[in-house]
């Protein structure tokens, strides 16, 4: 049996942070579809008409805000949303719930398929993991679509 020299093996040490600059009382809860679609506008990036973009918002228990992040950004048609990214940006934070939120430039605010099968499968990992999906909204400058609110989650 050969014998492993273990110093010679090298592997990455991994590091999970979590840094959090805002009072417990001083984060916004978020009670509604039009609180989230808010929130969306005041941090979206200024590109809503112009490119595609995928935020997701980490809420504790009480649905307070712990953080907003974006997962990803596309060109006019569409983006590329890796489950994996959300929920690491989700259990990096010990969010206990999140809100999937991501723009349509062409300002048609219905979900295509893609949006519907990707919600489902977010929703799916939430699942395993313990962390609730609460919605997915689709925003323009204008308006939004809830898939909590129109029963599609």
């Amino acid at each position: 049996m050969n014998e492993i020299n273990l110093l010679n093996w090298k592997a990455s040490e991994i590091e999970i942070t979590y840094r959090n600059k805002v009072r417990p009382s001083e984060r916004l809860k978020i009670s509604s579809s039009k609180d989230c679609f808010s929130l969306l506008l005041d941090v979206w990036s200024g590109k809503m008409e112009y490119i595609e973009e995928f935020y997701v918002l980490l809420l504790n228990k009480s649905n307070k805000v712990l953080g907003v992040s974006k997962i990803s950004e596309g060109g006019i048609s569409g983006t590329l949303v890796d489950p994996k990214r959300i929920f690491q940006v989700a259990l990096k934070a010990n969010a206990s719930s999140i809100i999937l939120g991501h723009n349509h430039p062409s300002g048609n605010i219905q979900p295509s398929d893609a949006d519907k099968k990707i919600t489902k499968k977010i929703k799916d990992a939430g699942t395993l993991l313990d962390i609730d999906v609460l919605d997915h909204l689709i925003v323009t400058a204008e308006n939004y679509y809830s898939f909590a609110d129109s029963g599609d989650l």
